[in-house]
């Protein structure tokens, strides 16, 4: 069993494969943290008195437990507790002091699920933790929940509020992993970044005092990823301590890292205070988004297996994984608005004849669309375009051999539409205040119900009965101005949580109205690469940046926290240079192939090529969707890059070295595979030549080139 208790301590162990959790109730009344890490015999609980001058205590327990230095399961508001808090309600008297007592718990197979939100799924062996605590002031009772999943060394965490009270309460704060953990002496890893420019990875040491990682964005953004860790000093690809966490959220969110007077180190993830806040009327209930938590001692690697396998296994959409991915032809930077029927069945002959599997049909179908100042919120294709329909469109497009995408952004308008002159009541919207643009468009109200299901009719209308293989949902702006005209003042500040419940509402009727179709996910690229809406959609577009110079440290950091089945990864744009399509080909299958060109102005040569590329991409794109993946060399102030997936078997390897710009000729660089065979031989497939598991191992000997657009890939099979 992966939970258990024990009455005579008052302790609860969870177990993983690998690691272990620890928490006592202390006094009967408290929740207090004990471990978390390596598995080993359960370690004793060591309380020493240790109040401190100006931390609170209870005279009942006198030094023996101050709230102010103990560890906590889950800490709040004003009830002694300095440090950040991972709750904060304020009650019918007015005040925001929480505090909750242990009641008692109950373990079960399977989880409890979220309403309204996305959550891991369960597996045979998944069990669930629930433990109840309640406030005697505010009549709230707090649920909290700890899922083990066993195989893959994660721990998911949320809580359910419950106002029990006869009138109103709201909930301030909500974070529903709380961790404190011992010392300080961790560095902590984020991911920050922009447009263009997503997830650049960022080491540095824990300070005193608190640090954050936060989006008041209304989405996950590009700015900061909901991912987070945090290691010992001396952690590399495999070896050392390292703790990851996420949240299962696309919205605005806050990570916070707070070292205290005791030099111990807390962690929070969750919704904050700042874009957060919830009313609870007599007898209503709110539950949180789930938090994610894993540990290994395994280095970043470790890590980062663990965190892969799990949302592989439980978050991706089901199915996802089986079969093959389709090579997409995207025709946005080949065509922007600039497209019609004739132009794009001209496309699919082509794409057919290059090996791709489908064209992808970007923006410009729809309404009056002809660039980015009109149209949008228009779900009606431009008949101008399309004189016989998109029925008879993608009829053609497939009788050429490929299957079909579209393009779709169903949470915008422009001021310049149909829907906005008949409902400007349906943005988001405060009273007095300018509508702010951005990108020339403002933002449907998501929170209203009556928006959501506009959508839904709007878009059963147009693509009811046609046979439309796959759609990528773009999100182009963040949220101001957040108010909402369906709610009345005591809701507005729920508008931006509401907000995300009504995108996952829509993404739930995509994936139950077109279960057969493949959603890709873009936020101007990477800007809502989370695990929320990783659950809808199969694949995100990773950045707007195709570059290959820039997308080898993007794709690195998508990677530590997040599998390379959900990145898509596109060749775009080589020009005339050969050599930099076979750069930008092998820099791309990092993740899930694409291609983003004109396909009508490339040359023969080109097209030969791209073909010999798809025909290569096809014989290891399975090893890319489900095999592990190991860094050998991190792009981080590092002029090379070098990973490889391997199988489960270990009998087939992917390695890929990557020079990035200005690398220099010269350097000998050594490419272990770790997770080699060390008994077995392997060929490679793309050269021919053979080698041992134990050379492998062992390391492959490479002399950079110093030259640019430099990459090359080993694609081993046993012998």
């Amino acid at each position: 069993m992966a939970i258990k208790f024990s009455k005579n301590e008052g302790r609860f162990i969870l177990t993983t494969k690998d690691t272990l959790y620890a928490i006592t109730v202390l006094h009967g009344r408290y929740l207090v943290h004990t471990y978390y890490g390596k598995k080993r015999p359960a370690p004793e609980l060591k309380f020493e008195p240790c109040v401190v001058s100006f931390s609170p205590y209870k005279a009942e327990y006198g030094n023996q437990y101050s709230p102010d230095v103990f560890f906590s399961e889950c800490s709040t508001y004003g009830a002694g507790d300095f440090r950040p808090s991972a709750l904060r309600i304020k009650n019918t008297e007015g005040n925001s002091v929480t505090e909750f007592a242990y009641k008692g718990y109950k373990k079960y197979k399977g989880r409890h699920e979220i309403p309204g939100l996305p959550f891991a799924r369960v597996g045979e062996d998944t069990e669930t933790l629930e433990i109840k605590l309640e406030d005697s002031v505010s009549k709230c009772e707090l649920k909290l929940f700890y899922t083990v999943y066993y195989e893959e060394n994660v721990i998911t965490r949320s809580m359910q509020i419950t106002n029990n009270s006869k009138g109103e309460v709201k909930i301030e704060k909500c974070m529903p992993l709380c961790l404190d953990l011992e010392g300080y002496d961790y560095d902590l890893i984020k991911l920050w970044g922009g447009h263009c420019y997503e997830r650049n990875f960022e080491r540095t040491p824990l300070c005193h005092g608190t640090q954050v990682i936060s989006s008041s964005r209304g989405a996950s953004s590009h700015q900061f990823n909901p991912f987070m860790a945090l290691c010992d000093k001396k952690t590399g690809n495999d070896k050392g301590d390292v703790y990851g966490f996420n949240f299962v959220f696309s919205g605005s969110f806050e990570n916070s890292v707070h070292v205290d007077q005791m030099e111990n180190t807390r962690v929070l993830v969750g919704l904050g205070s700042e874009c957060f806040a919830y009313t609870l009327g007599p007898k209503e209930s709110f539950d949180s988004p789930e938090a994610v938590m894993t540990y290994s001692p395994d280095g970043l690697n470790g890590m980062s297996g663990n965190f892969h396998k799990f949302i592989n296994k439980y978050i991706v959409p089901e199915g996802a994984l089986e079969g093959h991915r389709p090579v997409v032809l995207n025709t946005w930077e080949a065509c922007y608005f600039n497209i019609d029927e004739e132009k794009l069945v001209a496309f699919a002959k082509e794409a057919a004849k290059t090996g791709f599997d489908m064209l992808v049909m970007d923006d410009g179908w729809f309404g009056k669309r002809n660039n980015d100042k009109a149209g949008l919120g228009d779900w009606t294709p431009n008949p101008e375009k399309f004189k016989n329909g998109l029925g008879s469109f993608i009829k053609r497009v497939k009788a050429e051999g490929v299957q079909f995408g579209i393009w779709i952004e169903p949470e915008m308008v422009n001021p310049d539409s149909d829907l906005f002159r008949a409902h400007p009541e349906w943005c988001l919207r405060c009273p007095g205040r300018e509508m702010s643009l951005s990108r020339d468009q403002l933002v449907l109200d998501m929170s209203n119900p009556r928006v959501v299901e506009y959508l839904k009719k709007a878009f059963t209308d147009v693509f009811e009965g046609l046979e439309i293989d796959y759609i990528k949902w773009d999100m182009n702006r963040h949220l101001s101005e957040v108010g909402s005209a369906h709610y009345g003042k005591e809701k507005q500040d729920e508008v931006m949580y509401r907000y995300v419940l009504g995108v996952y509402e829509l993404c739930r009727f995509f994936r139950e109205k077109f279960p057969k179709t493949m959603i890709e996910h873009c936020s101007g690229g990477g800007g809502r690469y989370d695990l929320g809406i990783m659950q809808y959609c199969s694949q995100i577009w990773t950045s707007d940046n195709t570059y290959p110079y820039s997308r080898t440290p993007i794709q690195y950091s998508s990677l530590l926290g997040y599998p390379a089945s959900v990145m898509s990864c596109h060749v775009s744009n080589p020009g005339t240079n050969m050599k930099s399509l076979d750069y930008r080909f092998k820099v791309a299958v990092g993740g899930v192939l694409g291609y983003e060109l004109n396909i009508l102005t490339a040359t023969e040569e080109a097209k030969k090529i791209m073909a010999e590329q798809v025909k290569l991409y096809k014989t290891f794109d399975r090893l890319i969707l489900t095999g592990e993946h190991y860094t050998v060399i991190a792009p981080v102030d590092s002029r090379f890059e070098s990973h490889y997936f391997i199988n489960e078997d270990r009998s087939e390897i992917l390695l890929s070295y990557v020079e990035r710009k200005n690398a220099g000729a010269g350097k000998i660089l050594k490419l272990r595979v770790r997770n080699a065979d060390k008994t077995a031989v392997y060929e490679d497939r793309i050269s021919g030549e053979k080698c041992t598991g134990k050379e492998l191992f062992d390391g492959i000997e490479v002399i950079s080139e110093g030259e640019a657009d430099y990459a090359r890939l080993w694609h081993f099979v046993k012998i």
